[in-house]
């Protein structure tokens, strides 16, 4: 019964192929990515496999059970609806029994964010997939939390203010590890198919964040609230951002639009997908010193 994960040597995909290996086995692993020269862990198989091409995605999905869709780069270029159609279509094409999307959470307060357009996109993606006629889990991520210890430290490098417009919202946050360890339960169990999961942990402000990135990394950080228009300005002049254009700065600033608004404060079905309760805020970031 082999598994498939796309868009494996991404973050999360790669992230989840150990896991996978561990209780299947190496030879029941695929991996699909479109440079399968990427993929750095041995024994399984590779496949090239790319969104935009729904009959590379047809080829590199043959012959695979379950199918784990991480879904298209947020910051990416392309039409991430028609690519997440050509794979949900390659998946039912090439005979995939299961497949598992992986979205972002949200409770529907995204509406009048500069994220909202995105979201849509993610919730599209699950629409589809539930109308695909195939056995389907959506999971809806957490932000990564290793995306925003960057920022920190980064912060704490240039003076010791982190600065955004996430105010005092509540958001919730996970590692990508733990979320490879949930997504490797869906795809090797079907108890939660049909269901659509939120992969989180417990919800924490910003400054609750910066409070135990401190502790964990003996940083000295304080968190300055700033307007959504000054965080477009900052990322503006973060050139790894700029780099991807303004649509890019904004959607990230959007995200703390979100977080502002409690869009991203959801209940979290962690405990129940992977059979134990997630790690603590101050686990997930002792495992990554």
């Amino acid at each position: 019964m082999k598994i498939a994960v796309t868009a494996a040597s991404g973050r999360l995909g790669h992230a989840l192929l150990p896991g996978l290996v561990a209780i299947a086995g190496a030879d029941q692993v695929i991996g699909i990515a479109r440079d399968p020269e990427r993929l750095q862990l041995s024994g399984i198989e590779k496949r090239s496999g790319d969104y935009e091409s729904e009959a590379q995605m047809t080829a590199a999905l043959r012959g695979a059970d379950t199918a784990v869709m991480i879904s298209a780069p947020v910051a990416g270029t392309g039409d991430r609806i028609a690519m997440h159609r050509n794979v949900i279509n390659a998946a039912k094409s090439a005979g995939v029994r299961k497949l598992i999307f992986t979205g972002v959470i949200g409770n529907g307060r995204e509406e009048g964010t500069y994220f909202f357009d995105t979201q849509q996109v993610n919730r599209q993606a699950e629409d589809d997939l539930q109308a695909s006629g195939l056995d389907w889990i959506v999971g809806r991520n957490g932000l990564y939390l290793e995306l925003d210890l960057v920022h920190i430290k980064l912060a704490n490098e240039a003076g010791g203010v982190y600065r955004n417009n996430g105010g005092d919202g509540r958001c919730g946050y996970i590692s990508i590890d733990e979320l490879a360890f949930a997504y490797t339960q869906l795809a090797t169990s079907d108890r939660c198919n049909g269901e659509i999961v939120n992969l989180v942990g417990e919800t924490y402000t910003q400054a609750e964040l910066i409070d135990m990135a401190n502790q964990v990394f003996n940083l000295d950080v304080r968190f300055e609230p700033i307007t959504v228009e000054q965080n477009i300005e900052k990322f503006m002049a973060y050139e790894p951002i700029a780099a991807r254009g303004l649509h890019v700065a904004q959607m990230l600033t959007g995200c703390f639009q979100c977080i502002a608004k409690g869009a991203f404060d959801v209940d979290s079905d962690f405990e129940r997908v992977a059979g134990r309760p997630p790690l603590s805020l101050r686990q997930q970031m002792e495992a990554m010193q």
